[in-house]
């Protein structure tokens, strides 16, 4: 007898391999013939750019640079502040064993710190610590049987489970560009120092398209020809869609930014301006949340059945969800007194994330650098400090052993100097956990006969006394009888009922 059978697929993203690493770039900066000799760093920054990602068997290549920004004391007569911009650039090759070259990959790179060694006044040597999160997945259709159409008394064991279905990924680039018009007043000398941060991040979708929208937050501090130095701020918008068939409002969508490239500089056409171009890539990936009813187990009282059975990995119960944790300080900062605030930079950092039923709890650290008006003849100046936070959020559902990603970005960053010389300090940080656990499951995915008719037994009813590790899905295959037929002579309601030792009568299958 042939069997008909219906089936259906799911189209899987699974992890193949995670790796955590840090590596180190380091090299060497020579001062232009046009700008003064270093006497002394005084503070450094940057920006990671990636060129390019590539997967090799075994292996993953990342190209890209530090856009770097040092802020130096000049060795010259006026104590001036003056700025290098450099590139630093770095390939990178990280071993990961089960990589192979068809695969997809997803990455973070965050630069860890950034140091300047002055080693004579026309050479700095300049080293960086990044820190990398690599995730290799591929893509996989499964295809599983549904159910059979022409075996009448066929037993199913059913199991239902809660998928996250890929339906799609892709990526496109887009440009954030404008020219920032500064004072007319300033005569600019040179860009001292140029700061990053993308914001407001939305997403719609519609018409088999992903919109991304969000802004490009700018904050550059610039030096003038009477050596004055000023702070521009800005926000460029961000827009671009990327094509997914089939993908709808349903769906969750996973949405990252990545700068590939940034050019900062004066504009020759426009005087008092500055032109900024930054190339970024945005990725997505877009997921469906699907209960499926899956066969566990099957067979039939009339006919013996062989099928294949298969474990694939799967990804369930992916959600997020966002919360703010709001940092109102107020701090007397004796360097900084009643001086004018540049910038300050705002680095979050989790020391502690501590899950339980339906609430994580964060602890951690938010280092702030001040960069102010030096009460010197320098003009400019750094203070370091830094503020302990500790944060709840609720998250229906999670429980101690879930896998939970947690995203940082800074929403709010305010700064006042009040007249008691205070620094009223207001920092909103977004915490978005992501959470998704990979499990495996079985799938049936081939059904045969092995012959047309059964041996059945010669009695209509036997007695069976149960044993540890009894069910009625077991006792029901083992003597092809039903589950439905055995709890309906026993007058059993629940499984609970089957003791050990329990007497059974066994009903003998009848169409």
């Amino acid at each position: 007898m042939a069997l008909e059978t219906a089936k259906d697929s799911l189209v899987l993203s699974q992890i193949i391999d995670q790796k955590k690493d840090t590596f180190m770039v380091e090299d060497d900066c020579i001062v232009p013939d046009i700008k003064p000799d270093i006497l002394g760093v005084i503070s450094n920054s940057g920006i990671v750019c990636i060129y390019k990602k590539e997967i090799l068997d075994g292996k993953v290549r990342i190209d890209g640079c530090i856009n770097s920004y040092i802020m130096y004391l000049a060795d010259s007569e006026e104590n001036q502040v003056r700025s290098l911009n450099t590139n630093l650039d770095f390939t990178q090759v990280i071993d990961i064993e089960k990589a192979k070259n068809n695969m997809q990959l997803d990455t973070n790179i965050t630069l860890k710190s950034l140091d300047c060694k002055v080693l004579n006044g026309r050479k700095i040597h300049l080293k960086a610590i990044l820190d990398i999160e690599i995730k290799v997945s591929s893509n996989e259709t499964i295809e599983y049987v549904k159910e059979i159409s022409n075996l009448k008394d066929v037993q199913f064991l059913n199991k239902n489970f809660e998928i996250n279905s890929l339906v799609g990924r892709g990526s496109t680039k887009v440009y954030a560009k404008d020219t920032l018009t500064i004072d007319s007043a300033d005569n600019l000398v040179e860009v001292m120092k140029t700061d990053l941060k993308i914001k407001n991040k939305d997403t719609k979708i519609s018409y088999n398209k992903v919109l991304i929208k969000s802004d490009l937050e700018v904050k550059m501090i610039y030096l003038t020809e009477d050596n004055r130095i000023n702070l521009k701020e800005a926000n460029i918008p961000i827009v671009g869609f990327i094509d997914l068939n089939d993908v709808s409002e349903e769906h969750v969508c996973d949405i990252k930014y990545e700068i590939k490239n940034l050019i900062v500089k004066p504009n020759n056409m426009e005087e008092h301006s500055v032109y900024i171009e930054a190339e970024i890539e945005v990725s997505c990936e877009a997921y469906e949340n699907k209960e499926l009813k899956m066969i566990q187990d099957l067979y039939s009282p009339s006919i013996d059945l062989k099928f294949t059975q298969k474990r694939v990995k799967v990804m369930q119960k992916k959600e997020s969800r966002s919360a703010v944790c709001n940092i109102r300080e107020k701090k007397v900062i004796a360097e900084i007194g009643n001086s004018k605030i540049y910038d300050v930079e705002v680095t979050p950092i989790i020391q502690e994330q501590t899950l339980s039923n339906g609430n994580i709890k964060y602890a951690g650290n938010v280092d702030l650098n001040f960069i102010f008006s030096g009460n010197n003849n320098r003009g400019i100046d750094t203070k370091k400090i830094t503020l302990p936070f500790n944060f709840e959020m609720n998250f229906e559902g999670i429980k101690p052993d879930t896998h939970i990603d947690t995203i940082v970005e800074i929403n709010l960053q305010e700064f006042v100097v009040m007249p008691d010389e205070s620094v009223d300090i207001k920092v909103d940080l977004n915490f978005t956990a992501i959470s998704g656990n990979d499990s495996n499951i079985s799938i049936i995915n081939e059904i045969e006969t092995l012959q047309d008719n059964k041996k059945t037994s010669p009695y209509s009813m036997v007695i069976y006394f149960t044993k540890s590790g009894d069910n009625l899905w077991k006792i029901a295959k083992k003597f092809n009888s039903t589950m439905e037929s055995i709890a309906r002579v026993n007058g059993i309601e629940s499984e609970d009922e089957l003791a050990i030792g329990k007497q059974l009568f066994i009903p003998r299958y009848h169409e």
